[in-house]
């Protein structure tokens, strides 16, 4: 009979998996719990050094631009180099940039400047690093373990990134400026070590590759070739638009529509964690009982719906509900996208169309958020719920019978491979 802590290991992550897919997911374990500490470390470090709410913006965006400029590139590099051996180097490239940060903190000579450069370099380095981690999962597991596999990926970023630790590193940020990012860095430590224990199929050099230019424009030229990847693209980046515009008022609309004050703000992003919790235990039984293109279906009817009720309603617990039901379609919806591009991409562009996705994310996002805005401040707090309902509604009724054809793209084999790519 096995042992207690044997039964949770072979629950998280089944045997069928193989030992290199529990690599990989430790160290996507271990690194997220280092990146949890930190997120909320992050913006108390720059509101230590700096009340400037243009500084403080500064310090989000030096996060978030390396997707949209380094997106694609990292995922040239991804389909070049050695997947593996680039997460270990990026790995390691994060403990010295977090090292030093550490040590200008204690030495007291950090300044807003070295912040925004160390998170510009550190998200950059994120860039490159989710580039290459998310494309090594099609070589360890089948094709029909894809899903379970993102899944669980999927439930050690949500629970450790954003749910439980976070507060954890408020905490030890109030002991000590530079304790989160000195735990950060060893956990990035220990992450390149649990890396380099998976064991890989090695891909043969190119010789006669062409520059990083031309392999950009190649993946570019696959998706726009490909109708069905092509159409997922467009829909991640247009409900992203609508979904920034809404949740860049979140804040705003707790208070002034919900009258709820900061804790209570705090709460409706928890409930979109504890949402996709549920999303991602479920996810699997989600999979089995139902096709890939209903989940997809229903998953945006939430998010419709999901804008519906908060542009009406005045109650802090129906929003917090809403808000915990449209966390789980999320994190449901973002493991089946996923699944759905890994068995429709080959393996050799796997990496430059997934760079695209991560730029259509991150673009819709950018483009919504002062829409989002805008929207508020000449109609009202609500407007921009209202604009998240009737676009997501114009977008389902136009995409309703694509998904069908979208999730048929990955149906069928990749020719270059057997559908069997576990090794370990």
């Amino acid at each position: 009979m096995r042992s207690l802590p044997a039964r949770i290991i072979e629950i998280v992550s089944p045997t069928r998996l193989g030992t290199s897919f529990r690599w990989l997911l430790s160290a996507s374990f271990v690194t997220n719990v280092g990146d949890g500490i930190a997120i909320s470390a992050g913006p108390l470090l720059v509101a230590s050094l700096t009340r400037d709410p243009l500084l403080v913006s500064m310090a989000l965006l030096s996060e978030y631009l390396p997707a949209l400029l380094f997106g694609v590139i990292g995922g040239v590099a991804a389909d070049r180099f050695d997947r593996k051996r680039m997460v270990v180097l990026v790995n390691v490239g994060r403990v010295f940039v977090l090292a030093a940060l550490v040590v200008v903190i204690i030495s007291g000579a950090v300044n807003i400047a070295l912040v925004l450069l160390a998170l510009f370099v550190l998200g950059t380095a994120e860039t490159f690093s989710d580039s290459a981690s998310s494309t090594l999962i099609p070589s360890l597991v089948t094709r029909d373990d894809l899903g379970i596999a993102n899944a669980r990926m999927q439930g050690t970023f949500l629970l450790t990134n954003q749910l439980l630790l976070p507060p954890v590193g408020a905490f030890l940020f109030a002991v000590g400026p530079a304790i989160p990012f000195a735990a950060n860095a060893a956990a990035f430590a220990l992450g390149a070590v649990l890396i380099s224990r998976v064991v890989v199929d090695v891909r043969e050099a190119q010789a006669d590759r062409p520059g990083v230019r031309a392999e950009m424009l190649e993946g570019i030229r696959w998706l726009i070739g490909h109708p069905p990847m092509r159409t997922l693209a467009l829909t991640i980046f247009t409900f992203n638009v609508t979904f920034g515009a809404a949740w860049s008022v979140l804040v705003l609309y707790a208070g002034e529509r919900l009258g709820m004050n900061e804790v209570g703000f705090g709460l409706l992003t928890t409930a979109v964690a504890v949402g996709g919790v549920f999303g991602i235990v479920f996810y699997g039984r989600l999979e089995r009982r139902f096709s890939l293109a209903d989940i997809m279906r229903v998953g945006l009817l939430i998010e419709t719906c999901t804008h519906l009720v908060l542009a009406l309603t005045t109650s802090a617990a129906i929003a917090l509900a809403t808000l915990v039901v449209f966390g789980g379609h999320a994190f449901v919806w973002g493991t089946t996208s996923t699944v759905v591009r890994q068995r429709a991409v080959p393996d050799a562009v796997l990496g430059r169309v997934t760079g695209v996705y991560r730029v259509a994310i991150m673009g819709g996002m950018v483009i919504g958020t002062p829409i989002g805005g805008l929207l508020a401040k000449t109609f009202g707090i609500t407007a921009p719920f209202w604009f998240g309902f009737i676009g997501s509604a114009l977008l389902v009724a136009i995409l309703w019978r694509q998904f069908d054809n979208i999730v048929d793209a990955g149906a069928t084999e990749d020719p270059t491979t057997d559908g069997r790519r576990r090794r370990g």
